[in-house]
């Protein structure tokens, strides 16, 4: 290379340096600049429906059986939780799945937005469900607030004792997702478990579990699908008869909002 070319070439270099710093900057300033709380928006009178459907195990944990409605999450009013911040309520009511009947209560939830994430409370159990920076592959302990069993009190599995170690990770951003024959755009994806042994249960004589959830986002809409499976089977090991499964299963669609 000639003193010309290596002069050109040397002055060359810092002009690259600094465009590459520049993108990075803009890159990163973009996914700084994504609120958290676009995709899960609170806003008092606001509501979903989703098609709900909720499997549990009857006849003593021997018979899967799948439960269809529809459920209203309603945005009642801003409110101060427990730690003294600005949070909101909201109402869910239950209907059945053709639509024909009224809104019955069933229960309620809070959430709390914030800069840096968003977390939903229900039955004292708090869920970081959104974090920031969003990013393709990101992790965080989604859980890490809740107590150990947190679901003890409802089902006798131990399956719920590693919650507070799930790893939150986005899975998906910016995606196209079609439900209910409605098309959703810059769809978040949040993988929150995955991790089963045994299931489905081809081996009857094996203990088995399944921990599964998933929740999808639309930015400037909310929750648009999710789905969370929790389950334990267990042998029937004195009279090599069928074993049982507790626990239970829920996964909600969008089918309308406001």
């Amino acid at each position: 290379m000639n003193t010309s070319a290596l002069m050109k070439t040397t002055r060359l270099l810092p002009l690259l340096a600094l465009f590459l710093l520049a993108s990075c900057k803009k890159e990163s300033e973009s996914l700084q600049s994504e609120a958290v709380s676009d995709y899960l928006p609170a806003q008092t009178g606001k509501y979903r429906i989703y098609r709900l459907d909720s499997t549990l195990f009857t006849s003593f944990g021997t018979v899967t059986t799948v439960r269809s409605y529809q459920e209203k999450h309603l945005v009642d009013q801003s409110i101060t939780d427990a730690a003294g911040r600005p949070a909101y309520r909201v109402f869910r009511y239950l209907r059945d799945a053709a639509g024909t009947e009224g809104w019955q209560a069933a229960g309620s939830y809070a959430i709390v937005p914030g800069t840096a994430s968003v977390e939903v409370v229900e039955n004292n159990l708090r869920f970081v469900k959104l974090t920031s920076p969003i990013s393709q592959d990101k992790t965080w302990k989604g859980n890490r607030y809740l107590p150990a069993d947190p679901y003890s009190a409802f089902y006798g599995f131990s399956n719920d004792d590693n919650m507070a170690d799930w790893d939150y990770t986005y899975t998906g951003t910016g995606e196209t997702l079609t439900l209910n024959g409605q098309t959703y755009n810059d769809v978040l994806t949040v993988q929150e478990a995955d991790e089963s042994v045994n299931a489905p249960v081809t081996q009857p004589s094996a203990y088995g579990y399944m921990n599964y959830a998933v929740d999808k986002y639309a930015k400037g809409l909310g929750l648009v699908y999710q789905e969370l499976t929790m389950w334990e089977y267990q042998p029937n090991t004195t009279s090599g008869g069928n074993g049982y499964k507790t626990g239970f299963g829920v996964k909600r669609s969008l089918i309308d909002h406001n």
